[in-house]
């Protein structure tokens, strides 16, 4: 089976980058992507043909078909009973989670209007989810046509140990992050300094 671009990438250039940055001795303990795990819940109140809409969106989007996820108890403030479907998952590993992580970094975040970059925040264990509120930025889904947009999560579950090499796994990888203000800054005085 042919390796995707992403792996190549992985191994020939964020292997050696992060081995040099944090000093691993053994390639094996340089941090990897495990899993991406694609979410997107709806209300309880749902009908069947928004159930099976997002299920399809979500299912084009991942290229495999998603779970319907479904209520354990029963809430009444919610309208939610037990059994009921209030969402659907996927979770791609391998080669069809590299493919899907180079169309999100190069062809759909690129796509948000005011796009600035993602927010830099990990959840402290070198994991990164990421909200999107609009899953019409993917090219497998026509935007004519949609009766609803759907939301999801994109979440990027990593083996590394700390939010500083997941952040710079992600970064290396080519993930839009954010710049802060100081970062901002710095490149400006760069950039006037060497045309001065």
């Amino acid at each position: 089976m042919s390796q995707s671009i992403l792996q190549k990438h992985y191994a020939d250039t964020v292997v050696p980058a992060l081995m040099e940055k944090f000093g691993y001795k053994n390639p094996h303990q340089v941090p990897a992507i495990k899993k991406i795990v694609l979410n997107s819940g709806f209300a309880a109140t749902a009908d069947k043909n928004h159930v099976q809409y997002v299920n399809d969106e979500i299912a084009k989007i991942a290229g495999q078909r998603p779970v319907t996820t479904k209520a354990k108890l029963s809430i009444s403030n919610f309208k939610l009973r037990e059994g009921q479907p209030i969402g659907c998952k996927v979770t791609l590993r391998g080669a069809a989670m590299y493919d899907f992580l180079m169309r999100l970094i190069n062809i759909s975040l690129p796509c948000i209007r005011d796009f600035r970059g993602v927010p830099t925040r990990l959840d402290g264990q070198g994991n990164y989810t990421l909200g999107l509120n609009d899953h019409t930025i993917f090219p497998e889904v026509s935007a004519e046509g949609t009766n609803a947009t759907i939301g999801m999560d994109v979440c990027i579950n990593t083996s590394a140990l700390t939010d500083d090499e997941g952040r710079e796994l992600l970064k290396l990888f080519g993930m839009p992050f954010r710049k802060t203000s100081a970062e901002v800054a710095a490149e400006e005085a760069a950039a006037a300094a060497a045309t001065a």
